[in-house]
């Protein structure tokens, strides 16, 4: 995309020049007119798996670990995020504010291909129903047959790779932080935030033009806000992950400039029973990194639980993971080694 571009998207996003440097892509600037994330939150669903155009910026966010027939590790992401220009707006047509992005992506130990959609509020190009549960963006869609994350379908494609999947959840939906009120920072800024991390994953997916059946395991975050960043803090790093005993563990750092990083996170027994990880339970520390893009960028991580006995390294199953769209960030499956042995995701922001 070119200056001008780049330029007119900002425009439509709302985030002036100056607010990039306001957290990553603009997430720490200030949400005057918009709803605010409280403590207290009483979620309902299907309704909440809808849009919630009162709040600034929300996403629906898909990452997979799975292998091939001849047992190759694969990983998918597929994301959609709706960002508000205004505050309630429900304007039809091209008067409408709301602007939605999507993000597809697979990768193999040798290959990461991704894509990036675009939408106008208003006009039926992309959106996220409850009741039969829909989010989609063009020909890109995530569905349901009834309005939860039980069954699951979805399907994307880009240039040179695309995926049809299935998802079936085999355990219960998860809120991090205090019942779903996930803080970002010691300044209070805070996500509404759930999860479903126990969905089993089958179908094909295509790369150039080889299909592949694959099998293994999907994690889909919801998560919305109006200020998810303080304006200081420059990006995150991000794990999900899934480990051989059943267990999954979220966690992320939020780093600050004067590098007083921020860590939380999830510990999601084998039951789905969920725990929340403090500040001072939790550390995720760069090991090693890659030049990718012309970017120093870690690719293997240490993640230390003491109360749980977790000490693992995570590390990149393809170190290019990198996602050329219009706010650029690294997103990939890894594996982990060491007292808990599994797989998961991993993204990292702002470098």
């Amino acid at each position: 995309m070119n200056g001008k571009g780049l330029a007119t998207i900002c425009l439509l996003l709302g985030i002036a020049t100056n607010g990039l440097a306001q957290g990553f892509a603009g997430l720490g600037m200030q949400a005057d007119g918009f709803e605010q994330v409280l403590p207290g939150y009483q979620f309902s669903f299907p309704e909440d798996h809808a849009a919630h155009p009162g709040f600034r910026i929300e996403w629906w966010y898909l990452t997979a670990n799975f292998e091939n027939e001849e047992g190759q590790p694969m990983g998918l992401q597929w994301t959609l995020f709706r960002q508000a220009g205004k505050a309630q707006d429900t304007a039809t047509g091209w008067q409408n504010r709301q602007i939605w992005m999507a993000h597809a992506a697979l990768s193999t130990p040798d290959v990461h291909r991704s894509a990036e959609k675009f939408a106008r509020g208003g006009i039926g190009q992309a959106g996220v129903e409850a009741s039969p549960f829909s989010a989609w963006i063009d020909d890109w869609s995530l569905v349901s047959s009834d309005g939860s994350f039980d069954q699951l379908t979805l399907r994307a494609k880009g240039d040179g790779f695309s995926y049809d999947v299935q998802l079936n959840a085999s355990g219960p939906l998860v809120f991090h932080g205090d019942n779903g009120f996930s803080v970002k920072s010691e300044q209070g800024q805070a996500s509404y935030y759930y999860s479903q991390p126990s969905l089993k994953l089958t179908g094909t997916v295509k790369i150039g033009e080889t299909s592949h059946r694959v099998s293994g395991q999907a994690w889909l975050d919801r998560e919305w806000s109006s200020q998810p960043l303080s304006g200081d803090q420059s990006g995150w790093d991000w794990v999900s992950l899934h480990l051989d005993d059943g267990v999954k563990v979220m966690g992320f750092r939020l780093r600050h400039e004067d590098g007083d990083d921020f860590h939380s996170g999830t510990w999601i027994t084998a039951d789905g029973q969920a725990s929340p990880l403090r500040q001072d339970q939790l550390k995720l520390t760069p090991l090693a990194a890659n030049t990718v893009e012309d970017r120093k960028i870690p690719t293997s991580w240490r993640l230390e639980i003491p109360e749980r006995a977790v000490d693992v390294t995570i590390t990149a199953i393809n170190p290019d993971s990198y996602m050329k769209t219009l706010f650029p960030y690294w997103e990939g499956p890894v594996t982990v080694k060491g007292s808990h042995p599994g797989r998961g995701y991993l993204e990292m922001t702002g470098y």
